[in-house]
């Protein structure tokens, strides 16, 4: 009887660690003309755990009127388990998914208050967001960086109203008079508790409403039941 008392403490434990244990996401985008590259990596318990997604190349495809998206993905510490796949995105399964999160809000009570509540919880830091833009006209390039300006301000503003922020955000807009550019960087890095990750989807369960719903691409499929086909 000792022994199981030790092996459901031991349990316990094990299960307090996991919930504690922060993740950190960080996110690296660059844009420069037809190159686009995307990497997201996921790491914790001390970084020992390491997981990272490359997408290279994103471009439309010569044959057919497709996205595609060449992905590489990383793990482990050293980095060294790789695993590199294709795929196409129509504008049927973009429209797919689109109404598939539509459904999914609906099914949600309260799904607005959840992610708030749950991005309260995310403190954010090292944001940096550089851009390059030039259109070859004096007077429309002042205008086109006045505007980006804009957007980005209210976008850094909404993210640093939802979340807890550890740096001040740098963002830079370099304006081209002269030739003809648009060229972005963008690196961020987030974490937040597992634990917290856990009792936001908890809460999803809880407070879905409705009947089974009918999604129609893979990552919300899953949580119908329904096998639909990946592309």
């Amino acid at each position: 009887m000792m022994w199981v008392f030790i092996a459901l403490a031991v349990i316990v434990v094990l299960i307090i660690s996991v919930m504690l244990l922060k993740l950190i996401v960080i996110i690296d985008y660059y844009h420069n003309k037809d190159d686009d590259r995307l990497k997201i990596t996921f790491k914790t318990f001390f970084g020992l755990i390491k997981y990272k997604i490359n997408v290279p190349v994103i471009k439309i495809a010569e044959d057919s009127p497709e996205i595609v998206v060449k992905e590489k993905v990383e793990t482990g510490p050293q980095e060294k388990d790789k695993k590199q796949d294709t795929k196409k995105f129509s504008a049927k399964d973009i429209l797919q998914s689109i109404q598939d999160m539509d459904q999914f809000v609906k099914h949600v009570v309260g799904l607005h208050h959840i992610i708030r509540s749950f991005l309260n919880k995310v403190t954010m830091k090292n944001l940096e967001w550089r851009t390059t833009i030039g259109v070859s006209d004096a007077a429309f390039t002042g205008m086109i960086t006045g505007a980006f300006w804009a957007v980005k301000g209210s976008l850094v503003g909404f993210l640093t109203s939802l979340m807890k922020v550890k740096t001040m955000p740098n963002l830079m807009i370099t304006p081209e008079f002269n030739r003809t550019i648009n060229e972005t960087s963008f690196r961020c890095m987030f974490h937040f508790r597992i634990g917290h990750a856990i009792f936001a989807g908890i809460k999803l369960l809880k407070f879905w409403k409705g009947g089974k719903p009918h999604f129609k691409t893979k990552p919300l499929s899953i949580l119908s039941g329904n096998k639909t086909k990946s592309v």
